[in-house]
């Protein structure tokens, strides 16, 4: 309360710890000082920065020092404190990763305008929402269609196609899983991504009655996205296909009316077929990001968002010790996405995407520590996302 009289015995301790924090803020700082002297021999030599059996050993000595009550609390501490260390050693020694040293050199040798005319593998067929988003990121795309979104990854990495585009994640059913694991499987890199308003209609043959329909066809995600007007359908079957576009075509050469499709008003317009209703997703703010993908590394100014896989060992802090870097750096996190490692038995692959220049001394420091640190790692890609 305001006028309380100050308890003397609470300054005093405030006091103590002040002066033991500057106690610690100088031997800390000395120790970083030698720590560079460590990172200097490191480089001289070509050891890896990250010395495992050296911290495993520190940390038996800490514990040691501790004692009973306080040994969880100092193994905490000075792990933190062995990762702040090992951090500084990378930021010293950055320009020499080599993965630091390619995303450099595609930097420079990407031409300063994306591409307005390419050859681009699409899944689905013409009218498909991934056709759309790539009018949107090509001025003059030449597509060419595949079947599935592995035979876009197929066309793409076997220089097939020099561009992909494809759905990653969408604002009302979530991401697009498949595409992850593909991105595993698969080395092609993200140059550009795109942020497109996904409107569905319900469409069907010309003189069809919604009160005839009972069956309605389209991908999986799009009937996630309008379950609410679904359910209002009573007695109608639900079919799940490769892609909206498709189920639409399908219905115009089935020629019947007890089907129907959920698609874009695009496709109405090139299958002859009449809109039921529109807007059947039920909210104005569906959106779906699509990627673009290359065999190539390429890297267009603007740079502004990055994406990466890293895998984990399973054991406790190892998510937290990496995403404490993030922080550190004051590197925006902005997806997370987690996927189980076929044949793998509760190890998991980290889907991971930044809001951070490409050009951040801070992003090329980041890059360094986990392309050395962690046992598998992935870039994938920085690139601008057109809105």
């Amino acid at each position: 309360m305001q006028g309380e009289p100050v308890n003397e015995a609470l300054e005093t301790a405030r006091r103590e710890i002040d002066r033991i924090d500057a106690d610690l803020v100088a031997l800390i700082k000395k120790r970083l000082q030698v720590v560079a002297q460590i990172a200097e021999a490191k480089q001289v030599s070509g050891k890896p920065v990250l010395d495992a059996t050296r911290e495993r050993q520190l940390l038996t000595r800490v514990s040691g020092l501790a004692g009973a009550e306080f040994e969880t609390m100092m193994r905490g501490v000075f792990s933190m404190l062995m990762d702040v260390s090992r951090s500084y050693q990378h930021k010293l020694s950055a320009e020499l990763s080599p993965l630091v040293g390619r995303i450099q050199q595609a930097i420079e040798r990407t031409p300063k305008l994306f591409p307005g005319r390419a050859v681009v593998s699409c899944q689905g067929t013409e009218g498909a929402y991934s056709q759309i988003a790539c009018d949107k990121l090509f001025v003059l795309p030449e597509i060419m269609y595949s079947h599935s979104f592995e035979g876009v990854f197929q066309a793409v990495a076997s220089g097939l196609c020099p561009y992909g585009v494809l759905p990653i994640e969408n604002s009302l059913a979530g991401s697009v899983t498949q595409i992850y694991d593909l991105l595993r499987r698969y080395d092609v890199k993200i140059v550009r991504s795109a942020r497109l308003q996904i409107s569905h209609a319900l469409l069907a043959c010309p003189g069809t009655e919604l009160g005839q329909v009972r069956e309605i066809v389209s991908h999986e995600q799009a009937l996630a996205q309008c379950a609410p007007y679904l359910a209002t359908l009573k007695g109608v079957k639900l079919t799940a296909c490769d892609n909206t576009a498709t189920a639409a075509r399908r219905v115009a050469e089935s020629g019947r009316q007890d089907v129907a499709a959920i698609a874009s008003k695009e496709c109405a317009d090139h299958y002859g077929l009449s809109v039921l209703a529109s807007g059947v997703q039920g909210n104005d703010g569906n959106f779906t990001r699509f990627i673009c993908l290359s065999s190539n590394l390429e890297i267009y100014p603007g740079a502004n968002r990055s994406s990466m896989l890293m895998e984990l060992p399973n054991k406790p802090g190892a998510l937290y010790r990496v995403l404490v870097r993030f922080y550190a750096l004051g590197i925006n996190l902005v997806k997370l996405e987690s996927r189980p490692i076929p044949g793998s038995t509760f190890s998991f692959m980290f889907y991971v995407e930044v809001d951070a220049p490409v050009y951040s001394p801070a992003f090329m420091q980041l890059i360094a520590e986990l392309d050395q640190e962690l046992d598998a790692f992935s870039y994938l890609g920085s690139y601008q996302e057109i809105i």
